[in-house]
């Protein structure tokens, strides 16, 4: 399996194994590779008969990754087992009208996120051993996350107290979830470190990226803790495989149940931030799924939906809006650099990266934007739009949705055409149970609750959703038992690089 650089263009004779333990390339750019594997209709309908766990592990054996069948199938039987709350691991729903929604809030933490995250690390123990075995490797690993507030807590979930890894997550202290920061500030295991940070996504994600670029800092780690730096979050291709198995097990599944007939394509559409998981949609596509148009929606931060519609991304002076869907609260989309090199190539990406880094703009070339407007489009709604498609999406179907998943699903069907429709389903509604409740009430984003909400905890939120929404999908256990769990991180530091360098090399010599 070959991999090719984003930003230089150079393709390296690389393993898989090898790719995701540096996550990154040398020239600071993103690992792709260079052949994808193509599954035909008659593949996509065998698919369709095997159980999730098989079918994950079908995929990456197309892929030619370098670790032995029996670990393959050990990882994906693990990964997509009992922790999940449906057998099908992905369900796909049903809402009428050729409207879809591919669930994928099913595992231990109650996000999409868990797809990767649950199979990322056991595959992680797996190559680190090899390759410490046959020389490749002198060190442990050290996973650095920033997180918008989903990977952070799949992440601990899948690398805490998992051998010869240990993780430090930064979130955006004002930029999650209450719920969310509690799934993470109580995260248990001997590996695993969290911090606060005043800022938002783009800081900490801006600061991580600065600590893998910083030579000294990297030899200081390796010196003191015999460790390296790898990540988890999206820019690594071991968090993007995972992610094209549900849009082609979709896809597949559709296929065979009938509701996506011989020759018929399906348009998805997906709540976006970082840009990882449309462009593993895209990935499918490119596989053989049949997928029509990729709907990119976007909340008020709608860089993405500015950029899809003119090829213009330009992010200076854009204000950066707090939003009931803070997962999507990104105004650099990292993934993005992938698929402009798919489109115009190295040269051209990396200039425009660098553009982006120095002037925060850049404009793509007409043959380019054309090209991306083939497979994409965009759009966004505003805070109160999202909430109201939460209400509706109860009224008319009886479904509750997080705020990530009504703005998808709202965007969605402005697009609508005469193609079947699949949403995807980010994150189960418990997790932004106060958005969830002032949609229900029709209070806005910003206006205030009523008096006697006003002190509710979060926990009691949950209680209150579930009596103004009887029927609805039951909270998971995990996230129902947070307001007993006491937090065990609850230090926040600024967002400069050296203080995020600092609080990682003190959490390590203290542990």
């Amino acid at each position: 399996m070959k991999f090719t650089d984003t930003r230089s263009g150079i393709e390296h004779n690389l393993a898989f194994s090898d790719v995701i333990i540096k996550g990154i390339a040398p020239s600071k750019g993103l690992f792709v590779p260079t052949e994808l594997p193509k599954l035909s209709r008659e593949e996509l309908d065998a698919l369709a008969q095997m159980p999730y766990w098989k079918q994950a592990a079908y995929v990456y054996r197309l892929f030619g990754i370098d670790i032995d069948d029996e670990a393959i199938d050990e990882v994906m039987r693990h990964s997509y087992g009992a922790q999940w709350t449906s057998d099908e691991v992905t369900p796909v729903i049903g809402l009428g009208d050729d409207v879809f929604l591919l669930d994928l809030s099913g595992g231990p933490t109650s996000a999409f996120k868990d797809l990767a995250l649950q199979c990322m690390p056991r595959f992680f123990s797996e190559v680190i051993e090899a390759m410490q075995r046959d020389g490749r490797l002198d060190a442990d690993l050290l996973i650095l996350v920033a997180t918008s507030g989903d990977t952070g807590k799949a992440a601990l979930e899948g690398f805490a107290d998992r051998a010869h890894t240990s993780i430090v997550v930064f979130y955006p202290e004002e930029g999650v979830s209450d719920l969310q920061k509690r799934q993470m500030q109580t995260q248990t295991g001997d590996n695993v470190a969290v911090f606060g940070v005043r800022g938002n996504f783009d800081d900490c994600q801006n600061a991580v990226k600065d600590a893998f670029a910083d030579q000294s800092f990297n030899e200081r780690l390796l010196a003191t803790a015999n460790l390296k730096l790898s990540s988890a979050n999206s820019i690594n291709w071991g968090r993007l495989m995972p992610q094209t198995v549900y849009y082609l097990s979709a896809c597949a599944r559709l296929m065979a149940s009938g509701s996506l007939a011989a020759g018929q394509l399906i348009d998805i559409a997906v709540p976006t931030g970082n840009f990882g998981n449309i462009l593993a949609a895209w990935y499918a596509k490119q596989m053989g799924a049949p997928i029509g148009r990729l709907i990119c929606a976007s909340n008020s931060n709608n860089v993405l939906t500015d950029f899809i519609t003119t090829g213009v991304y330009d992010v200076t002076d854009r204000a950066f809006y707090t939003t009931p869907s803070p997962s999507m609260d990104i105004l650099i989309s990292s993934n993005l650099e992938r698929l402009l090199f798919h489109l115009a190539g190295a040269r051209r990406t990396a200039q425009w990266i660098e553009q982006l880094n120095t002037t925060g703009r850049f404009e793509v070339d007409g043959e380019t934007l054309a090209s991306l407007q083939r497979d994409f489009v965009g759009g966004w709604i505003d805070n109160d739009q999202s909430l109201q498609r939460v209400k509706r999406a109860w009224l008319e179907h009886h479904v509750l949705l997080d705020p990530h998943t009504a703005v998808a699903l709202d965007v969605a069907l402005a697009h609508k055409t005469d193609n079947p429709l699949l949403v995807a389903v980010t994150a189960h509604w418990s997790k932004f149970a106060p958005s969830v409740l002032r949609a229900l009430l029709d209070v806005g984003f910003s206006d205030p609750l009523p008096a006697h909400l006003t002190q509710v905890t979060d926990c009691e939120t949950l209680d209150t959703v579930i009596a103004l929404a009887p029927g609805c999908s039951a909270v998971p256990g995990p996230i129902a038992a947070l307001g007993s769990t006491p937090a065990r991180f609850t230090t926040v530091i600024d967002a400069d690089p050296d203080d995020i360098k600092e609080a990682v090399m003190g959490w390590i010599e203290h542990r």
